[in-house]
């Protein structure tokens, strides 16, 4: 048995979630270790009780491990654990992370950066349309837009991510074989050819009132912020938010009418404390401040430059020239930080000072 398949039979186990398991591992050195301790020992383990020890010991008849397995390799699946360098960084460090991922796509390094994006189910045009907008400018700038694959404001954040060319995930709160909501199994495949959707549950679970909240801590979790772009004042998402700032991540809000119930819970987010959006910049610039990557800029002087620009547009506007510049050398030959250059180009493209081209590349106009 590999550690993952340990992992894995660990994971199957209905009686012990994510917290009781990373608590066992730790007692005993590693998932194969435990899976072969006695009840008596593992009763010893803090929150196990005679239950919970007699399911370890007994895995072997409580799990159908090959079963599983022969799963995964049919539907083409991989299996990701907390030891795997893939494994989102900001997510394993929450109290209840997943011990184990399933996943169907592709994760990369890159998308540790992300910002989760939330929403109604029963979204509006204003809500639909600031989705799009926002989403879009995210995984243009080289975030990975996370979201949960619902109807509404989660189909528009991972439609608009893949427009955009970007990478999103979507975190689903059912097993990959009875994928909910079934319409969205097109969006999915999709999502799975461009990023990655993931669950921690088993091939053949099906979601239900449990799955879905506790789904959301994943979404909450994996990146730096959480925006939320519609949400009524009981609703999933502003539980996600509350998770979200438990979690220590970034809140941010999209206001909308105080006579529209559907954009009630954001107005009260953002009385809270959350920071209101209007532009992907107003997040990205909020995350470069929290999160400095690079050097101070150097200074520039101001004569060759457009009027009623930024420093950091600036310097972004004299790095580049007629030559086209991939974003890898802008960044370096700037001296800014990644996000800063990626939020700064969005601007000077908004601006009509900076044209963006295929492969990430810029070139300044005029």
């Amino acid at each position: 048995m590999t550690r993952t398949e340990a992992y894995l039979a660990l994971n199957l186990i209905p009686q012990v979630g994510p917290v009781r398991i990373r608590r066992l591992v730790q007692a005993f050195g590693s998932p194969e270790a435990a899976l072969r301790a006695k009840a008596s020992e593992i009763a010893q383990v803090e929150s196990f009780g005679p239950k919970q020890a007699e399911a370890i010991v007994a895995w072997e008849s409580e799990v159908e491990l090959e079963n599983e397995l022969r799963k995964v390799q049919d539907r083409g699946l991989t299996l990701l654990t907390q030891e795997d360098e893939l494994y989102p960084p900001l997510l394993k460090g929450i109290y209840d992370a997943p011990i184990l991922l399933y996943v169907w796509g592709e994760l990369q390094k890159r998308d540790h950066q992300a910002i989760g994006v939330v929403g109604s189910r029963h979204a509006t045009i204003y809500g639909m349309n600031a989705t799009k907008k926002l989403s879009f400018q995210i995984a243009y700038a080289g975030y990975t837009v996370i979201s949960g694959l619902a109807r509404g404001i989660d189909t528009a954040a991972h439609e608009a991510a893949l427009a955009a060319k970007g990478r999103t995930v979507a975190v689903i709160g059912s097993g990959m074989g009875k994928l909910y909501p079934p319409e969205n199994m097109a969006l999915a495949q999709r999502i799975a050819e461009n990023g990655a959707v993931i669950s921690e549950y088993p091939v053949d679970r099906m979601a239900d009132r449990q799955t879905f909240p506790y789904r959301n801590r994943v979404v909450a979790g994996w990146g730096s912020g959480l925006l939320v772009v519609e949400a009524p004042i009981k609703s999933g998402s502003l539980i996600t938010a509350q998770q979200a700032t438990e979690q220590g991540r970034s809140v941010y809000a999209v206001p909308g009418p105080i006579d529209k119930p559907t954009s009630s819970g954001c107005n009260r987010l953002i009385q809270q404390g959350a920071k209101l959006v209007m532009d992907a910049a107003d997040i990205l610039d909020d995350l470069t401040t929290l999160f400095p990557t690079a050097p101070i800029a150097p200074k520039v002087e101001p004569v060759s430059s457009p009027a009623n620009l930024t420093l950091d547009e600036k310097i972004l506007y004299q790095t580049l020239n007629t030559e086209e510049l991939h974003i890898d050398e802008i960044t370096g030959r700037s001296g800014l930080a990644a996000g800063t250059v990626n939020v700064n180009l969005m601007r000077l493209e908004m601006k009509r000072l900076v044209r963006a081209l295929p492969g990430r590349r810029y070139v300044r106009v005029g």
